[in-house]
């Protein structure tokens, strides 16, 4: 029975060692989750690369759409580079043009600077008005991981269009991410041909000791850490969820 890999989203060092701690399979390496994840830094990269876990480095240089610009390209090209020169295992990209879907020019275009190194299309595809036009497009370039919510706010919400698109193209893995955990994960399992999934496992992160770190605004209201517990906790029930499935 082939197990269903865990990946855990992290943005700094404790994290990339909670991840390790409670089981993960694979971490998806970013900065600033609370804005959706962005490009981590080179400090960061090599830390990771010495935790003995395969890690996918987001690529995504400033918050907000994923409508880049000729610039913005060019920087995620230098950013690719990096990850190559620190070891990681792979990039997580996406591309969108203004109406949401997903720009097939632009993905090429890091696709061909990120060759040799595994990639993941991120949530972008979940702007994508057409999922199955999207999952066309992946397949056309070669892209074999995509991570999406089913274009809901949570990945129980979009469950119906996370099927659609593990359906229209059944050779790319659809890894649901977007309110994952160990409550919901046998839900994916039971709509899906479940191979991995994504989730933040994650904790309100303590108040600092000086209130000055808040009201500074050096830690935001809200700000969450990867906690191992939870790692630990999704990793057991997905190993039960394998364990049940019959084999062969």
């Amino acid at each position: 029975m082939s197990r269903i890999r865990l990946e855990v989203c992290v943005d700094d060092a404790a994290g990339i060692a909670a991840a390790a701690e409670g089981g993960a399979d694979r971490i998806e390496l970013c900065a600033a989750l609370g804005l959706g994840g962005l490009t981590p830094s080179v400090g960061l990269m090599a830390l990771a690369a010495q935790a003995g876990l395969p890690a996918m480095a987001m690529i995504r240089p400033r918050a907000g759409d994923f409508v880049w610009s000729k610039g913005e390209v060019e920087a995620m090209k230098v950013e690719i580079d990096a990850v190559r020169a620190a070891g990681l295992a792979g990039v997580v990209i996406g591309a969108s043009r203004p109406d949401g879907r997903l720009d097939g020019a632009q993905l090429a275009e890091l696709v061909k600077a990120a060759e040799g190194l595994d990639i993941t299309l991120h949530r972008a595809i979940d702007l994508a008005p057409d999922p199955v036009e999207a999952m066309e497009l992946l397949r056309d370039l070669g892209i074999r991981r995509v991570l999406s919510s089913g274009g809901a706010r949570s990945a129980a919400e979009g469950i119906e269009r996370l099927a659609a698109m593990a359906e229209a193209a059944p050779e790319i893995v659809v890894m649901p991410g977007g309110g994952v955990s160990e409550a919901n994960a046998a839900l994916f399992a039971s709509r899906l041909p479940l191979a991995e999934i994504h989730a933040s496992c994650s904790v309100s992160s303590p108040l600092p000791e000086l209130p000055q770190v808040s009201d500074f605004g050096f830690q935001p209201a809200g700000a969450r850490a990867t906690d191992a517990a939870r790692v630990r906790a999704l990793r057991a029930a997905l190993d039960q969820i394998t364990a049940s499935r019959p084999e062969g």
